[in-house]
């Protein structure tokens, strides 16, 4: 049975990245080092993305680059509020009335949807 399921993004914009996660969808750090950062969301479901720094030794040589292809999907509260907020987010394209997209400092893409 699954018990956990983190997503890890190799970046060469640590900083960056999770002050991106942190501010907009309320991420906090759990665990950093200067390479790596372990973001959670506590609550009823907890959820979890890490961030590691691209150019990490540990990596096998093959790795040894950014992110080139992600697409997350993030399910939000259908407020105004929620909406309006995460619009503000450079380069957000609203798709329709419950589906927007931005891009994070990665490049990576996030369809953020509302409940059905």
């Amino acid at each position: 049975m699954l018990t956990s399921f983190c997503p890890v993004i190799c970046t060469s914009r640590l900083g960056e990245s999770r002050s991106f996660y942190q501010g907009l969808f309320g991420f906090t750090a759990t665990y950093t080092t200067q390479w790596y950062a372990a973001l959670g969301r506590p609550g009823g479901r907890e959820h979890e993305l890490a961030l590691l720094d691209h150019a990490h030794p540990a990596l096998p040589e093959a790795l040894l680059r950014p992110v080139r292809t992600v697409r997350l999907t993030l399910e939000v509260d259908e407020t105004a509020e929620e909406w309006d907020r995460i619009a503000t987010v450079g380069a957000a394209e609203r798709l329709d009335r419950r589906h927007l997209v931005i891009t994070d400092p990665n490049g990576v893409r996030i369809d953020v949807v509302a409940p059905t």
